[in-house]
């Protein structure tokens, strides 16, 4: 295959985006024919048909789909490129990736520093589920993951697991919610009503543990993957819920709740997962930091 022709590529592009080699031709400046010349000259040397018609519109094809995708992340990083160079004091984009799992408390602890560097960042933050984040970093789209867990053994990424800290978890609850329970901890939990973190949540194995050991049998009221979602429902007194005790405080005041008790043996670790063996990028090594020295304190070894 001939190699790609980028200005062919942008015509394409630009008659996706318009819906229509009319439309495209206005944008471009350039006559209806030859645009409709060079797509086909396009579509002849990748071997694949780009666009369908669908009454007076183009549509795309399966390829064309493909295509366009790729077509979108070229012409996106060259305007990146573009700006950086009209502007040599842009700020380069810093991207992280929150586990949904994770405290949003603790995330913002953890990332608000790499906004204070020397040499300043645009930070991205994107959100989701581990293994759709990991994707996103082994094509590196993102630069770190923050998360609850290690990255797991058996995934074709390469990326690194830094332990950036520990915290045991502590069970809070609505002030009335907690008045209206009777017992001392943890036999007031037994039959309260609860709030149990999805199953994408590393300490949710932990924690059922736990209280299987202690023969405790909470009423499940609900189940929640995003951690802000859980503290609303607490907050509202829907039930009891678990967040680190690291953040206790911030907890409490944030979302007018109580502390009912402290789980030491159950701890949550976090992690930044980086392509990186070493840490050297400036922004990452200051959220490491910070963990360490407040958020966390030094993790156990």
């Amino acid at each position: 295959m001939a190699a790609l022709n980028f200005k062919h590529l942008r015509y394409f592009w630009m008659v996706a985006k318009t819906g229509s080699i009319a439309r495209a031709a206005e944008q471009l400046n350039l006559t209806p024919q030859s645009i409709s010349g060079q797509l086909s000259e396009f579509a002849e040397t990748l071997g694949a048909e780009l666009f369908r018609r669908s009454g007076r519109n183009l549509e795309l094809t399966d390829s064309g789909r493909r295509i366009l995708s790729y077509a979108e992340e070229i012409f996106t990083i060259g305007d990146e490129l573009l700006d950086v160079l009209h502007d040599q004091k842009a700020s380069l984009p810093f991207r992280v990736g929150i586990a949904d799992s994770l405290s949003k408390s603790v995330a913002y602890r953890l990332v608000e520093p790499a906004l204070k560097l020397a040499e300043p960042v645009r930070l991205v933050c994107r959100e989701g589920r581990l293994a759709s984040l990991l994707a996103e970093l082994a094509i590196h789209r993102l630069d770190m993951i923050i998360a609850d867990r290690a990255m797991p053994g058996n995934l074709n990424v390469r990326g690194y697991s830094h332990l950036l800290g520990e915290s045991g978890m502590s069970i809070f609850g609505a002030r009335q919610l907690v008045k209206d329970l009777s017992g001392s901890f943890p036999a007031v939990l037994d039959n309260a009503p609860f709030l149990l973190p999805g199953e994408d949540a590393a300490i949710r194995p932990k924690l059922i543990q736990w209280l299987e050991a202690n023969e405790l049998r909470p009423h499940i009221v609900g189940e929640f993957d995003d951690s802000a979602l859980i503290k609303a429902f607490g907050q509202a007194g829907a039930g009891l819920f678990v967040a680190p005790t690291a953040i206790v405080e911030h907890v409490c005041e944030q979302y007018k709740v109580v502390e009912v008790g402290r789980i030491d043996t159950v701890v949550e670790q976090l992690f930044a997962i980086t392509t990186e063996r070493r840490l050297t990028h400036p922004a990452i090594v200051a959220i490491s930091k910070v963990a360490r020295e407040d958020v966390f304190g030094i993790p156990r070894p």
